[in-house]
């Protein structure tokens, strides 16, 4: 917790991590959390939610949320992510799961992205996750709960395989798309017409993979 206790030494006391999911998808939503950390916080194996296994995601993100600390939400629709770009909906997200958050922090530690309007002081931090606890458990929220939208949209949208990619362009990915176009919740400014995906297709085929 060295970010923190720096943050503590300033004089701040209510500090956030944020951190985001799903930037890279071709499909789905961004989603952001927001994580208030207190001097006492303390859960043994919290780490970048990445570096977790979906058992040990779920573990935390129930003791994360079980109303014993703070933390926000914040979900960015594909719609916006095609008006607005992947980038900008990603800082829209972290602004939203902020928002939700009151009263509200007074320091922020995010990963590697600035949060927009707003006048509270905030350092970026790239590896965030890796380098702050609160960043950590806002990485696991926000990741728990896209992969559970996914599944959502796996059952609402069958045969894309959500449930297994979680939106990602992996090869089964592609091979949906090229059978079944794009469903209402793909990126259309993630480059997916036709051609682009047979492109990849074929690129696939290269590589073996």
């Amino acid at each position: 917790m060295v970010e923190e206790k720096n943050g503590w030494a300033l004089g701040y006391r209510r500090i956030a991590g944020l951190d985001e999911a799903g930037r890279g998808p071709l499909a789905g939503p961004v989603v952001a959390a927001a994580f208030v950390i207190e001097p006492h916080f303390k859960l043994d194996g919290l780490n970048d939610s990445k570096q977790l296994t979906e058992k040990q995601r779920e573990k935390f993100y129930e003791m994360l949320t079980s109303g014993d600390w703070e933390y926000g939400i914040g979900v960015v629709e594909p719609d916006e992510i095609d008006r607005v770009n992947i980038y900008q909906a990603s800082r829209i997200a972290m602004h939203k799961a902020l928002s939700a958050i009151q009263p509200a922090p007074d320091y922020l530690l995010v990963d590697a992205l600035v949060v927009p309007d707003t006048d509270i002081a905030q350092k970026s931090l790239i590896y965030g996750d890796a380098r702050s606890v609160a960043i950590a458990a806002a990485s696991v929220i926000a990741k728990y709960t896209r992969d559970r939208l996914m599944e959502d949209y796996d059952r609402l949208y069958p045969g894309y395989g959500f449930a297994q990619h979680k939106g990602y362009p992996t090869r089964q990915h592609y091979e949906a798309l090229a059978t079944l176009g794009p469903s209402p919740i793909h990126r259309r400014s993630f480059r997916l017409e036709p051609k682009k995906i047979e492109e990849t297709l074929n690129l696939f085929e290269e590589e073996g993979t």
